[in-house]
């Protein structure tokens, strides 16, 4: 059974050394960490680095939970492939030992899950309310306006072929045909 840490700051600015240390005297024997935001490709790849390289058996050390990642479902899922892993998660802060068989261990990390859930509602719905204030619905944006739709059927009905309706409204004869379709 090891001791691995895991430290991270997020911007270039911020120190780790309060981390290491703070690491270190909690006899980690090996630690990963970076400077990294929780968002970037480096954290990604640390945080694999570090899922390839424990053991079952071994313990993963944060001085906090948010070291490990910017948004709580992230770092829940992390945790997840750690104990699929059979490795247990500890902060040094107490907040979190997946070891514990101590009931209010185990609620503090269901209730984290039950916050990841909410955070997640949260973010979809403030991109569904941006959605509908602007207007923005998702999608591309359509080629041919509804008249223009509209006359683009007409004219098929007429007995104009879909190459010339596609070079006359300069578009694709696959979009044509989706037009007609309906």
């Amino acid at each position: 059974m090891s001791l691995i840490g895991y430290a991270r700051v997020s911007t270039q600015d911020q120190d780790l050394s309060a981390q290491l240390e703070a690491l270190k005297d909690a006899s980690c024997s090996k630690v990963f960490h970076g400077k990294q935001s929780g968002k970037s490709d480096d954290n990604q790849a640390k945080l694999l680095e570090l899922l390839d390289y424990v053991r079952e058996g071994d313990t993963v050390i944060l001085t906090k939970l948010d070291r490990m990642g910017r948004s709580l479902n992230k770092i829940l899922l992390t945790i997840e492939a750690l104990q699929n892993k059979g490795v247990t998660v500890k902060t040094l802060d107490g907040q979190v030992d997946t070891a514990s068989e101590n009931p209010m261990q185990k609620a503090m990390t269901q209730l984290l899950g039950v916050f990841a859930e909410l955070e997640h509602s949260i973010i979809v719905d403030r991109l569904q309310s941006g959605r509908e204030r602007t207007g923005r619905k998702g999608g591309r944006k359509k080629l041919l306006s509804p008249e223009q739709e509209q006359k683009a059927k007409q004219m098929f009905s007429k007995g104009i072929s879909k190459s010339k309706l596609s070079q006359q409204f300069g578009v694709s004869r696959a979009t044509i045909m989706r037009i007609v379709q309906y």
